[in-house]
């Protein structure tokens, strides 16, 4: 395990010391918790903005599906004749 030294202003501080005490946690454990969430947040943003990058190269090169015929499947789901 690494250990990271950072400075906290007194408007990161002082809340985070309350939290602390209120959650019976250290502050390192809330420290890691948040820093955790925030990479996973990260993750799945940059996971999302590939994933939009490679729809619109999709529609630019021509793939894609007219709305009429999305909707016509979305509602033929469950009926003998499902498309």
């Amino acid at each position: 395990m690494g250990v990271t030294s950072i400075r906290l202003n007194s408007e990161v501080e002082i809340p985070l010391e309350h939290l602390a005490k209120k959650l019976d946690r250290s502050k390192n454990y809330i420290i890691n918790q948040a820093i955790k969430e925030f990479l996973q947040r990260q993750s799945m943003e940059e996971s999302r903005w590939e994933d939009t990058l490679e729809a619109l190269n999709s529609i630019k090169s021509g793939k894609a599906i007219n709305g009429n015929e999305v909707t016509a499947w979305l509602e033929s789901w469950g009926t003998k004749d499902e498309l």
